[in-house]
């Protein structure tokens, strides 16, 4: 998505004008439908600027064509500015060139991060030629036209307050230099060069609008890509703070295990931040290196899957080793392992084994197993009275075990459709925080409320069949009958005429990946931790809406759920903290279950006025 596209010859008139950043600021909001801060405002002056003399070459042709602030698809990174024209051979091409202010960096010892002063402190951050050479590679990988039309990508950076100090340029950074040349503030005339090496003639095909209007190719699913990571292949380019974890991860453990000493690193991130992805890399990476490591979450669909992604590729001893769950660690001795990676660490129990009655505390003993452990967190996907994985406790137990705790935030959107808008959205329309994103206008990501859930079904079966990965999943407010044999051939779920299974249990954890599950219901217990590319969603009656007011009705759960085991109890020694424990899961659980589809989401609600409610927050009557 462009927010500014102009020629050459426009661009410039909008830069002598001395309004340029109020021009895009304006344009900003209504494309994007939401604000910038004042530094940012005026970081687009003070960049864009400096382009004025660079871009005033004549050389360059007028009908060359600029966009500033470029949205990658399906991510919510944007591009500085792109320049598009054609070279000599007449081919297509784009420049993109990264801005930035900076004055002064430091070197480290962390592949491609460097440290620099943002936000009143040195921070480390990646370095702008592997941020540049990763928007390339992020562009080629969504964008179809650039595929189907052959168009080059030249990245490069431009420094423009910077002089060369063997820091930013140091020789440690020489592979991505070589991907994604640096400009410094005395490099004015050679950034013009390389401009005028790379496009000579005008943008006559409109290559930018056409990359706008592109379909996107169809994005990776980490699951698929799993047995090629394991061989070493590189799937998925890590970005700004997803490479910064992983580089700051990895640091880490190789110094834990040399110094013997005891790390704990809380990673949060909300629904499609890519923390599954960094996390499988991480354990692919350091696995490769002899570390001993492994890959640990509580829930069995994703682990279930990725084990039988891997079957035939490694042994079946070789594969349980990488995967376990938050159960495991009980009888470890100390520091067992060089790394334990827990994911969906929001989801860990006090207690493990079948009946919750083994060990002290998961989090504890997960920490005491391993020299370093890396939690990925998001607190807004709990969703069962046992799920204890906050910040606080995990804090506690690294305090009392004598480890180091440092705190990291995932923040960019790679699932629904790289939309944060959307998550917002979420919040707001299920009342779990106020957000600016009232309606979903603007938000580029499909969803839709559809009157009767056999629609919702025909709908997701006709996405399922064109070669998308298309489920349906349900609030689980229906017992689970079919699971006995003399009720197999009844349905769980019936809404009228519609009538559906719950899963069938000889798929179990594997339901998402059947090829015949398309003709079953998920729930929670069956997707947390794995996304597809289109989810539908029955929102039972657990969730109803009055007067504007979202209300959860615990008592609307099935009686084969456990997410709320232990409810009542509760509820009859502390009827209000209950009440708003029970509230915040199952807003939790319908969050989760709307966010699982990276290109959109479709909904059904059982309740008429609900589903008035959520259209009416959709912009229908």
């Amino acid at each position: 998505m462009i927010v500014y596209l102009a020629s050459k010859k426009e661009f410039l008139e909008d830069l002598f004008s001395g309004q340029i950043e109020t021009i895009i600021f304006d344009i900003f909001k209504k494309v994007l439908m939401k604000s910038v801060s004042s530094s940012e405002k005026l970081s687009w002056r003070n960049s864009l600027e400096r382009m004025y003399k660079i871009l005033s070459d004549e050389k360059i042709p007028e009908n060359a064509s600029i966009a500033v602030e470029y949205q990658i698809p399906m991510t919510s990174k944007r591009i500085d500015l792109i320049i598009a024209g054609k070279n000599e051979k007449k081919e297509n091409i784009l420049i993109i060139v990264e801005l930035k202010q900076w004055e002064k960096v430091e070197k480290t010892d962390k592949d491609a991060i460097v440290k620099t002063y943002i936000a009143n402190a040195m921070r480390e951050v990646v370095h702008p030629s592997y941020q540049a050479w990763s928007y390339k590679s992020l562009l080629e990988d969504f964008n179809l036209s650039i595929r189907v039309k052959n168009i080059q990508v030249k990245p490069c950076v431009y420094l423009h307050n910077y002089l060369p100090d063997n820091q930013i340029n140091n020789n440690f950074y020489n592979e991505y230099i070589k991907k994604a040349p640096l400009f410094f503030k005395s490099d004015a005339k050679k950034l013009k060069n390389f401009i005028l090496e790379n496009i000579v003639y005008p943008d006559d095909e409109k290559i930018l609008e056409i990359i706008e209007n592109s379909k996107l190719a169809p994005s990776k699913n980490l699951a698929d890509t799993l047995v090629s990571l394991i061989q070493g292949n590189q799937e998925f380019i890590m970005i700004d703070e997803q490479k910064l974890v992983y580089e700051k991860v990895i640091n880490i453990t190789n110094k834990n295990k040399i110094d013997n000493k005891k790390s704990v690193i809380i990673v949060e991130g909300g629904p499609g931040t890519g923390k599954s992805v960094v996390a499988i890399n991480l354990l692919v990476s350091t696995i490769q290196k002899g570390l001993l490591s492994r890959y640990v979450t509580k829930n069995a669909a994703p682990r279930a899957v990725y084990e039988a992604k891997l079957s035939g590729t490694l042994k079946k001893s070789q594969i349980s080793n990488l995967f376990t769950g938050s159960g495991s660690f009980v009888n470890n001795e100390e520091n067992d392992y060089d790394l334990l990676i827990v994911d969906e660490a929001h989801r860990l129990n006090e207690k493990s084994g079948l009946f919750q009655s083994i060990g002290e505390n998961q989090i504890k003993e997960i920490i005491h197993a391993a020299k370093t452990t890396v939690f990925f967190i998001d607190e807004d996907q709990r969703v069962t009275l046992k799920d204890i994985g906050t910040k606080d406790e995990i804090k506690k137990w690294a305090n009392a075990l004598n480890a180091q705790v440092i705190e990291m935030e995932l923040e960019s959107q790679f699932r629904c459709n790289g939309s944060d808008g959307y998550i917002a959205w979420l919040d707001n329309v299920l009342q779990i925080r106020p957000t600016a994103n009232y309606t979903l206008e603007g938000i580029d990501y499909d969803f839709k409320v559809f009157d009767n859930p056999n629609d919702l079904k025909e709908a997701i079966i006709e996405k399922n069949t064109k070669g998308t990965n298309a489920r349906i999943v349900a609030g689980y407010c229906w017992d689970w009958i079919s699971k006995r044999a003399d009720l197999k051939s009844e349905c769980d779920i019936k809404i009228g005429e519609f009538e559906m299974k719950w899963n069938l249990a000889k798929d179990g954890s594997l339901w998402i990946m059947k090829p015949t599950s398309i003709n079953e219901a998920g729930c929670i217990h069956t997707c947390q931790g794995l996304e597809i590319e289109y989810i539908g969603v029955i929102i039972g009656p657990d969730l109803i809406v009055r007067d504007g007011k979202v209300i959860t009705r615990p008592e609307k759960r099935a009686k084969t759920d456990a997410s709320l085991k232990g409810y009542k109890t509760l509820y009859k020694k502390n009827p209000q903290l209950a009440k708003e424990t029970a509230d915040k899961i199952i807003k939790n659980t319908y969050k989760t279950l709307m966010s699982r589809g990276s290109k959109g989401c479709y909904i059904f609600c059982v309740d008429e006025e609900t589903l008035a409610y959520f259209k009416d927050r959709v912009g229908l009557k």
